[in-house]
This record gives C-alpha cells, sequence and structure tokens, in this order.
C-alpha cells in the first residue's frame, strides 16, 4: 500500500508533466484516496505537505489547486560554495572545467522528468586558497538561462541560480562514496578515496531547474539550523 510519501511523489510528478498545470483544480481527496487504494488520512497529509510547501494552494469548501505562483517556503537554502569558502576566512576560486550542450544520461533526465532534450552540462572545481574544495558536476535546463548565457567561467552556476532563478520545490541526497577517476583526479585523491556527496534537483513549478553532484573533499562539514 502506498504511503503518504509516496502520494506526494506521485503529486508532484503529475504537476512537473503539466497533468495538472499552475492553476488546476485536482481531484479531491476521496478520489485521489480511491484511486491509489489508501485511507483519505493519507492523502490529506501529503497534500497537506505540498500546501505547506507552497506548492499547492488549499481552501475549504473550493478544492485544491496547483499554486499559480507558489511561494518558497524551503527549509534548507541552497548554500553559495563561495559564500562557504570566504566563511572559513579562505580565498575563493573556480576552475570551469567543462562546459557543452548535450544530451544527459537517462538516469538525469529520468531524475528531472524530462525527455532527451539537449541541456547544458557544466563541470566546475571550486577552490578554498588554491586547494580543491568541491567538485562540481551540472546538468542545467536551458530554458532557465538568458541569452547570452551567463559566463560561468566568472561566476559559478550555484552562485548564479541561488541569485537569479527562484525554486518550488526540490530533492536533496547525501552519501559517502569512493570518488571515481575523474573526481579523485580534479580533488588531488587518489581513486577511491572516500568522499562526502550531495546529489540535488530543483524544480520551478512549471519545468525542472537543475541536477547538481558535488563531491567534497575530505574533511568537509555539513552543518544546519532547525
Amino acid at each position: 500500500m502506498a504511503g503518504w510519501e509516496d502520494i506526494r511523489a506521485e503529486v508532484m510528478a503529475r504537476i512537473r508533466a503539466r497533468a495538472w498545470p499552475p492553476g488546476a483544480l485536482i481531484p479531491g481527496e476521496e478520489a485521489l484516496a480511491q484511486e491509489f487504494g489508501v485511507a483519505r488520512a493519507t492523502v490529506n497529509r501529503a497534500l497537506s505537505e505540498l500546501a505547506r510547501t507552497g506548492v499547492l494552494e488549499r481552501r475549504r469548501k473550493a478544492g485544491t489547486r496547483v499554486a499559480a505562483m507558489p511561494v518558497r517556503k524551503a527549509t534548507l537554502d541552497i548554500p553559495v560554495i563561495r559564500a562557504e569558502v570566504e566563511a572559513r576566512g579562505e580565498a575563493y576560486g573556480l576552475r570551469l572545467l567543462r562546459l557543452e550542450i548535450t544530451r544527459p544520461p537517462l538516469s538525469v533526465s529520468a531524475r528531472l522528468g524530462m525527455d532527451s532534450v539537449q541541456m547544458v552540462h557544466l563541470r566546475t572545481l571550486h577552490l578554498a586558497s588554491g586547494r580543491p574544495f568541491v567538485v562540481e558536476d551540472r546538468w542545467l535546463n536551458r530554458k532557465v538561462l538568458p541569452d547570452p548565457m551567463p559566463d560561468f567561467a566568472e561566476i559559478s552556476a550555484n552562485e548564479w541560480l541561488v541569485a537569479h532563478v527562484a525554486f518550488t520545490t526540490g530533492d536533496i541526497a547525501f552519501s559517502a562514496e569512493p570518488a571515481s577517476g575523474a573526481e579523485a583526479e580534479a580533488l588531488g585523491l587518489t581513486e577511491g578515496t572516500a568522499v562526502f556527496v550531495t546529489e540535488r534537483c530543483t524544480w520551478a513549478p512549471d519545468q525542472p531547474i537543475t541536477w547538481v553532484r558535488l563531491v567534497h573533499a575530505p574533511g568537509y562539514r555539513l552543518s544546519t539550523v532547525f
């Protein structure tokens, strides 16, 4: 039987696919409960969570609609890597290792809910006082970028996106993994060295924004407040 997280994921998938576009009235709790074979309370929890994050608008006796202009209510702000480095009292630098427009691997397009269309692929090395700090491997939806495209050799895609493109929802995962050959080379490590990895997807109301994999040099420490 589906849990409330499964219902939430399916609702988000339909919103991203524009089956339920911004402003659309979605089926009621009873109808969704019947469709998914769950209790109405399970649907209520999933929809309440999406309303809390600004994706849905719920009004008594008026039903539930996809937010026309969702309000960002993220509980986790996306950090600017430059600011992280400077907060450590170190000088920030970046090297653009790769910039290409090509089709992403299936694993990325599937995560973003996109067909196999061309995207901007960036690989950036962020530096702290000249030493490797994090390798950023990013796939970026071309539709969120202006023409001409920002100079990502001067400002990282991470920093530009935080400043210019609002997201309404996303997902994030943390893991410890052995560094691949390319990642180890960029960070000055031996292949297979254990590294801290962050993978993140973000979406605007009507389209995906980006998928990014951040591979941190040993010694990286993640902290947050709650």
